[in-house]
């Protein structure tokens, strides 16, 4: 076959595969965009996962007519000051991957720049550009994404379900926008209620909030703050205390430079920080912020910059598990607070009242009663998945309901698992399931679910102490560091606030 030169448009299909997975990956450049223009406010809009509609609305500074026309075009970009690859010090600001999305969409850009008369828009419809035409906007630029993939039905085929593509959207928002605490975000789809995060103040503590604001508020809690500097390089951020683990490690978030990447180098650090503390099947959860000049590091790696490469790695990991062990050798002795809220719930557990004439040894679950503080706090997406999965779990005798966008009921448990602490069993359960791939087989999603539980049964009571005994180990404790948890991670003390105190005593 002899050699020929494709048209203009196979060319952009072509490239818009290495920079267009999935909706996911459009919304990333476009709000990277937005950050980059400058914006305090970005506003996400999904229809059908994105298959549909794809819009991101911004206040930074729009584009001039003639940036507008060149940011449709192929290899065109403001990220630039001359022709050093290496120095980089935006996340992509207009063009580049633009072409690429309007060669497989439909695409529409309508910006105002500062101090125009009116705003201006253009459209590139299967790699077809209209012309230059005025329009109306207050401020900013609108972006809008229609029929993703449309001229290139192959790619539908590999797309997931629309939850699944929206879920893929709200983590990369939610990565974001734990990136940037100084911005405000919202997230709207037709599956569930908007989300609004509201810009937080500079510094530390606007950071953690932004991050309790993204994780939840139990990560706020038990977050320690770490910070090391050396030759450069700077590493910031909050890791969750030893005892405040997950059961994978989708709970980690790096950062570099302000952009959420994904790292071997980063995790094996956090995994060398935390070894003297948790065991192989627990992961911490933390979000770590890398500060390095643009030319110690290159983005360029991975076509959608997803993954960087350091030029000094053996500098980088150092500095990183220098600073986390130092975090956690410092509040160590801290237990996460989550272990009060189950002891209350033990203790009330024990003073349901009885159920007739139901015989609970005879049966393959029993029934629980649980306080409203720990009716198991879930991110929506983990109750969708838990709740789906309802008739599988009630085989092992676990009974679950929904019980609104973040929060399950559990109605029974397992008996052979005695006095088992549901809130874990059902965390972990839905920490599980978030790693499995759709296409899983029922009997290998079986499989997980058993060895989850069994996991939780095979708890051991310990031995009951006499007090001189027992305040000599609390002396012991004391003087001991790390003595918050166990080598395995397990708490070794449960801290009750006089608040939980007064709940047990029903005060509250």
């Amino acid at each position: 076959m002899p050699v020929r030169q494709l048209p203009e448009a196979i060319v952009n299909r072509i490239a818009a595969g290495e920079v267009v997975e999935r909706p996911a990956s459009v919304i990333k450049e476009l709000v990277e965009n937005a950050l980059d223009a400058g914006a305090t406010r970005i506003d996400v809009a999904t229809e059908g996962g994105g298959r549909r509609l794809m819009r991101v609305s911004d206040n930074g500074c729009g584009m001039p007519q003639g940036d507008l026309e060149l940011a449709v075009e192929r290899h065109a970009t403001s990220k630039l000051d001359g022709e050093d690859l290496l120095e980089i010090r935006t996340l992509g600001f207009r063009g580049e991957a633009l072409p690429s999305i309007g060669a497989v969409a439909r695409l529409k850009i309508t910006t105002r720049h500062a101090g125009a008369a009116h705003a201006m828009t253009i459209a590139v419809d299967g790699g077809a550009k209209s012309t230059v035409k005025p329009a109306a906007l207050g401020q900013g630029t609108v972006v809008e994404v229609r029929d993703l993939f449309f001229a290139t039905p192959a790619r539908l085929k590999f797309l997931k379900s629309d939850r699944s593509e929206t879920e893929a959207v709200r983590e990369i928002v939610r990565r974001l926008a734990m990136s940037r605490p100084d911005v405000a975000f919202s997230l709207a789809n037709e599956e569930r209620s908007p989300v609004t995060w509201a810009a937080a103040l500079p510094g530390a503590p606007g950071r953690l909030a932004r991050l309790g604001d993204v994780m939840g508020p139990e990560f706020r809690a038990n977050a320690v703050e770490f910070y090391a500097e050396r030759e450069g390089v700077s590493v910031a951020g909050f890791a969750g205390l030893p005892t405040f683990t997950r059961a994978n490690s989708l709970g980690q978030y790096p950062f570099v430079n302000d952009r959420p990447v994904r790292d071997k180098l980063l995790v094996g650090a956090v995994r060398a920080a935390y070894a003297d503390y948790l065991p192989r099947d627990r992961h911490p959860v933390l979000a770590v912020f890398m500060s390095v000049g643009s030319r110690e590091v290159d983005v360029n790696v991975h076509p959608a910059k997803s993954e960087v490469r350091f030029r000094d790695p053996g500098l980088v990991r150092a500095l990183l598990v220098h600073a986390l062990k130092e975090a956690l050798a410092r509040d160590g002795a801290r237990a996460a607070t989550t272990g009060g809220t189950a002891t209350i719930a033990a203790f009330r557990a024990g003073y349901g009242g009885r159920a007739g004439n139901f015989d609970w040894r005879r049966s393959p679950a029993r029934p629980i009663a649980l306080a409203g503080n720990a009716a198991l706090g879930l991110d929506a997406p983990d109750v969708v998945r838990l709740v789906s999965l309802a008739e599988e779990l009630v085989r092992y005798g676990l009974l679950i309901e929904g019980f609104g966008p973040g929060a399950v009921i559990v109605r029974e448990t397992p008996a052979p698992l005695g006095n088992v602490n549901a809130m874990a069993l059902v965390r972990d359960l839905a920490e599980h399931v978030a790693e499995w791939d759709e296409a899983l087989p029922l009997e290998r999603r079986l499989m997980h679910v058993a060895a989850t539980m069994a996991c939780h049964g095979s708890v051991r009571a310990g031995r009951r102490l006499q007090p001189a005994e027992m305040n000599a180990l609390l002396r012991e404790m004391e003087r001991t560091p790390n003595s918050g948890q166990c080598n395995h991670g397990r708490p070794t003390y449960v801290e009750l606030k006089l608040a939980d105190i007064e709940r047990l005593f029903a005060r509250r």
